[in-house]
C-alpha cells in the first residue's frame, strides 16, 4: 500500500474508506443472494473494485459531477446513493429514483449529489461527463466532471471523441477506466494492443497515469491530483486503475472462460481483505473495530433489503409515464 500520510490521509480517513469499502460489498453480495433467491432479476457487480470506487469517491469535492458506468455500486454509496435506494431499483420497486422501477438496475442516477443519469449503450457516459466539464469551464467553476468505465469500453468511438473533445478545450474532467482485464469475456490481450490504457493519454494532450486499483490510498492519490490539476486549469486526466473483477461479468453470465487457477489468484487479490489485512499489520486499526462496523453494515443492508422488499411496485397505469409526450401536438 501507498504510505497514507504521503497523500494527506489520516487513520480516521482510512477507516471511513473501509467502512465503504465494505458497505459496498455487503450491498452487492446481498443482492447476489437474491438474485439466486429468484427474488431480483439482475445483478453487475462491483466485487473487487471497491479499492478503486472508494479511492475515487474520497478524493471528490462537494459539487463535483460523476458520470458513472454499472459497476460503480460502492461509488455511488459513497457519493450519497443509499442502500435502499438500491435495493429498491434491484427490486424494480415505485419509488426507485432512478426510474421508478421501469430502468434495469445499475442505471445509477442521483441529482442532488451530483451523480448524472445513464444509459445502457456503454461509454455515453463519457459525453455526459465531458459536456459538464465544458459547462464549469465556460461558467469559471473550480468543479470537475468524473466519468468511470471498463477498459472494454475504451475502444469505443465515445471514449475517442470525448477525450480528443477534453484535450482540445483543455477541460476540468477526469476520466477513469477500471481495468478488471475483461470486457464481459473478451480479455484484455484481444481488445488493445497498448501496453497500458493511459499511453493513450498523450495523443488526446491530456495527463495520463497507470495505478494500482487495488490500494485505495494510492488511487485518492493519483485522483486528488488529477482534480487539483483540473480545477487549476492544468487539463483532464485518463488515469487507468488495475483493479480485480471477482465475479462473473453479471448474474446471468458463464465465466468458465476463466480458468480455476485465475479465479483463486483473483481472491487472493481481494482489495476489501489486502485493505483490512494492511490496517491491522500496521497496528493502524484493531481488529474489534472491524467487527463492529462489519455488523453494522451488515445492518444497514438487512434493513433495506426488508424495506424494499415489502414496498410497492409501480402501478399498471404507470406504464407510458415518462414514455411518450403527453398532451399531443399544440396547433398554433
Amino acid at each position: 500500500m501507498k504510505d497514507y500520510q504521503s497523500v494527506g490521509l489520516e487513520i480516521e480517513d482510512l477507516k471511513n474508506m473501509y467502512r465503504a469499502m465494505d458497505l459496498g460489498r455487503k450491498l452487492d453480495e446481498r443482492m447476489w443472494l437474491l438474485n439466486r433467491a429468484g427474488k431480483i432479476p439482475f445483478v453487475i457487480s462491483c466485487q473487487g473494485q471497491e479499492a478503486t470506487q472508494i479511492g475515487t469517491a474520497y478524493a471528490l469535492q462537494k459539487g463535483d459531477v460523476t458520470s458513472p458506468y454499472y459497476r460503480d455500486l460502492a461509488l455511488v454509496t459513497y457519493l450519497g446513493m443509499t442502500p435502499l435506494e438500491t435495493m429498491l431499483s434491484a427490486f424494480g420497486k415505485r419509488d426507485d429514483i432512478s426510474s421508478g422501477g421501469k430502468q434495469m438496475p445499475s442505471h445509477f442516477s442521483k441529482k442532488e449529489v451530483g451523480i448524472m443519469s445513464q444509459g445502457s449503450s456503454v461509454a455515453t457516459q463519457i459525453l455526459h461527463a465531458v459536456g459538464a466539464a465544458l459547462t464549469f469551464k465556460m461558467d469559471g467553476k473550480s468543479q470537475i466532471a468524473l466519468t468511470t468505465l471498463g477498459e472494454g469500453s475504451s475502444n469505443q468511438g465515445d471514449f475517442h471523441e470525448g477525450l480528443n473533445f477534453a484535450g482540445v478545450h483543455n477541460l476540468p474532467f477526469i476520466c477513469l477506466i477500471e481495468n478488471n482485464k475483461y470486457a464481459i469475456s473478451v480479455p484484455k490481450e484481444f481488445q488493445y494492443g497498448a501496453e497500458y490504457l493511459s499511453d493513450r493519454a498523450k495523443g488526446y494532450g491530456m495527463y495520463g497515469e497507470t495505478i494500482d486499483g487495488n490500494d485505495p490510498i494510492a488511487v485518492y492519490g493519483a485522483i486528488k491530483a488529477a482534480r487539483e490539476r483540473a480545477v487549476n486549469g492544468e487539463g483532464a486526466s485518463l488515469i487507468e486503475a488495475l483493479c480485480t473483477r471477482l465475479t462473473a461479468h453479471s448474474s446471468d453470465d458463464d465465466d468458465r472462460y476463466r480458468t480455476s487457477e485465475e479465479k483463486t489468484m483473483d481472491k487472493e487479490n481481494d482489495c476489501n481483505l489486502k485493505f483490512k489485512q494492511y490496517l491491522i499489520e500496521q497496528s493502524l486499526v484493531d481488529a474489534a473495530w472491524f467487527e463492529t462496523i462489519e455488523k453494522e453494515n451488515q445492518q444497514l443492508v438487512h434493513q433495506a433489503t426488508k424495506e424494499a422488499e415489502a414496498a410497492p411496485y409501480p402501478d399498471p397505469s404507470e406504464t407510458y409515464l415518462h414514455v411518450y409526450e403527453e398532451g399531443g401536438l399544440q396547433h398554433g
